[in-house]
């Protein structure tokens, strides 16, 4: 019994000690799984979602760019691409070598796709390929198992409807280079795009918009087995410029093919309406690549195509200079209202004769009457009289050979010589460099925007300032406000005495412009014609008699026209150059006199909406292209 009791004792102790033991590794495994699920519950959860789940950046949309009434001037169009994101793919080498064999690539597009990769962050996907079409697409569909972070998506590229119409004032995109995606990683997403030229290089900013993201949960082939999240970003705003894009098709039919730059502004507000340059090209290629050949084409044609000639393109105002100098010549006291000098033909400075145009005798003539005639000598006489910094001053105040601190990019400056410029470019300056820059000739060099700003503000008597962008996401801009512009600085007596000169020129007979005259009914324009020099003639061609129009045509004059009207309440101001034209009233008038009568019969400027029934417009003019 004794015994029995022993062993019954001994029983219980172990089977207390055994239950105790499991009892203690339950409640540790209890306590280990309360961790595990309950207490670090959001941690396990969280890395079990990142295991499955994969979260990218998407490309906003661009803004679109309009003209002031809405019409599309740079879209966007939907097509297909792939892109590659690394961190779904357990074998990235091997997963691109499965793409290659489906979609071939050039070595330059793989050597570019190893560097992105090595370069971007891994949320930011890889471009693979751009403009996918319908067998690719089939591919890639069909070898999804062996294609891990391939994703086929829709992406945006660049359209541009007028196309080389407007490509100099519009502009066009392009791939950011390395340099730009390093400092801002958001510029590397597939489908970004930074202007370059034009509106779209101005407005940049306002048109990229805020990227967007995309949730996607992936299978453990790293296949994409449902969109989890998303969110499109914010697209880019609108950009309406106040362009009119029926005066910019006007303005680009005129010049034809000339080569040449046309422009024209709200002469109350500076808005450029108009902006034209020839020969053009087609921007949409540059979104998808230039092709080699057409690269090489226009980069030998001697017309240069891509350089947009009315911002950059620096010229010699030729007798378009003479109004300034006048109001240099009045502000300083060299002229008067009643002033007269007599034109024999020439003007002999020492040993050097310089001849009026043509060898004309005008005989005596006021400031009015030189400019209706356009006489060379009246303003040799006045530029000695008048001097160079006195000219410079003048034409600082009318915005030439200055920075206009227009919003439009790329614009060139020129350059408006005086005695310090010259000292600084060890010029040794003479009295004859004063004489020829008298009539817009010798280190002169200015652009027509900055010609068309000239006569705008003489028009108007304003400070303006030509600008692109007319409305931002809505929002007119301060500069296009109806009298932001204030007066210049001048005499408004004086202004008078040059506006009658120029009125002269275009409506009567003897008026160098007199061709360009109106035919709208009580309407008149003020303008001046201009022929500059681009070719020092010889001693053997004067004798030989030689004529402007049987020389090559890289020697023939430019011919240029300013211009604006009505004449008694300036509404538009223009500014045309015609290389090699030889005469401003034979080639360049005639376009401005075609882009005036359309502004005129239509007002672009004065309206935020389209004519309902625009009046018709009359056949263009068709100035004769001179040969190449």
């Amino acid at each position: 019994m004794r015994r029995q009791a022993k062993n019954r004792t001994s029983f219980t102790r172990r089977a207390l000690l055994i239950g105790t033991g499991q009892a203690a590794i339950f409640a540790a495994i209890t306590a280990r799984l309360y961790h595990l699920q309950v207490a670090e519950h959001g941690k396990y959860a969280l890395m079990a979602k990142q295991n499955s789940i994969s979260e990218r950046l998407e490309a906003p949309e661009r803004g679109i760019i309009t003209d002031r009434f809405g019409t599309t001037l740079a879209g966007n169009q939907q097509h297909w691409r792939a892109l590659f994101m690394k961190a779904m793919a357990p074998d990235p080498d091997a997963v691109l070598e499965n793409f290659y064999r489906l979609v071939p690539l050039s070595d330059t597009e793989k050597a570019r796709i190893t560097q992105d990769l090595s370069e971007h962050p891994g949320y930011i996907p890889v471009l693979l390929k751009d403009w996918l079409d319908w067998p690719d697409m089939a591919a890639i569909e069909v070898n999804t198992p062996n294609l891990p972070g391939v994703i086929v998506e829709e992406g945006a590229s660049r359209t541009y409807p007028l196309g080389p119409l407007a490509a100099h004032v519009v502009g066009y995109v392009g791939r950011p280079n390395q340099k730009e995606a390093k400092e801002n990683a958001v510029l590397a997403l597939p489908g970004m795009r930074v202007g370059r030229t034009g509106a779209e290089d101005a407005e940049d900013t306002a048109l990229r918009g805020q990227p967007g993201f995309v949730q996607t949960e992936t299978n453990v082939h790293g296949e994409v087995v449902r969109v989890v999240a998303q969110d499109p970003g914010t697209p880019g705003q609108t950009v309406a410029l106040g362009l009119d894009a029926g005066l910019q098709q006007i303005a680009m039919q005129a010049l034809g093919n000339n080569t040449g730059a046309a422009v024209m502004l709200d002469a109350t507000n500076g808005e450029i309406l108009a902006m034209a340059s020839t020969p053009s090209f087609d921007p949409t290629l540059f979104d998808k690549g230039v092709p080699s050949d057409t690269w090489k084409s226009w980069m030998t044609d001697p017309r240069h195509p891509l350089v947009n000639k009315a911002a950059a393109g620096l010229f010699a105002p030729g007798s378009t200079f003479k109004p300034t100098v006048a109001m240099a010549a009045l502000k300083c006291g060299a002229l008067t209202p009643e002033t007269i000098h007599d034109c024999p033909g020439y003007f002999k400075l020492g040993n050097h004769i310089f001849w009026c145009d043509g060898h004309i005798a005008h005989g005596r003539l006021t400031v009015t009457g030189a400019l209706q005639v356009s006489c060379d000598v009246f303003f040799y006489k006045t530029a000695l009289d008048t001097g160079v910094d006195n000219i410079h001053a003048m034409a600082s105040i009318m915005g030439l050979g200055v920075d206009l601190h227009s919003d439009f990019p790329h614009t060139q400056s020129g350059q408006v010589p005086d005695l310090v410029w010259a000292k600084q470019r060890g010029i040794h300056w003479v009295q004859g460099d004063t004489v020829v820059q008298g009539i817009g000739q010798g280190y002169l060099q200015l652009t027509p925007l900055a010609l068309a700003t000239m006569i705008a503000r003489i028009g108007t008597g304003t400070n303006i300032t030509p600008h692109i962008a007319r409305r931002i996401g809505g929002a007119l801009q301060p500069a296009s406000i109806p009298g932001a512009p204030q007066p210049l600085d001048v005499n408004f007596a004086h202004l008078a005495v040059v506006r009658q000169g120029l009125f002269e020129v275009v409506n009567t007979p003897n008026g160098t412009g007199y061709g360009a005259r109106l035919t709208i009914p009580n309407v008149q324009m003020a303008g001046k014609t201009g022929t500059a020099q681009v070719h020092n003639n010889t001693a053997t061609e004067k004798a030989a008699g030689y004529n402007d129009m049987d020389m090559a045509w890289a020697q023939r004059p430019n011919a240029l026209f300013v211009a604006y009207a009505p004449v008694e309440n300036p509404r538009y101001a223009a500014a045309v150059v015609v290389e090699h034209g030889n005469f401003g009233a034979q080639s360049a008038a005639p376009i401005a006199h075609d882009m005036m009568t359309y502004a005129l019969l239509h007002d672009p400027a004065g309206r935020d909406k389209p004519l309902a029934n625009p009046p018709p417009m009359p056949p263009l003019t068709s100035p004769k292209v001179p040969a190449l």
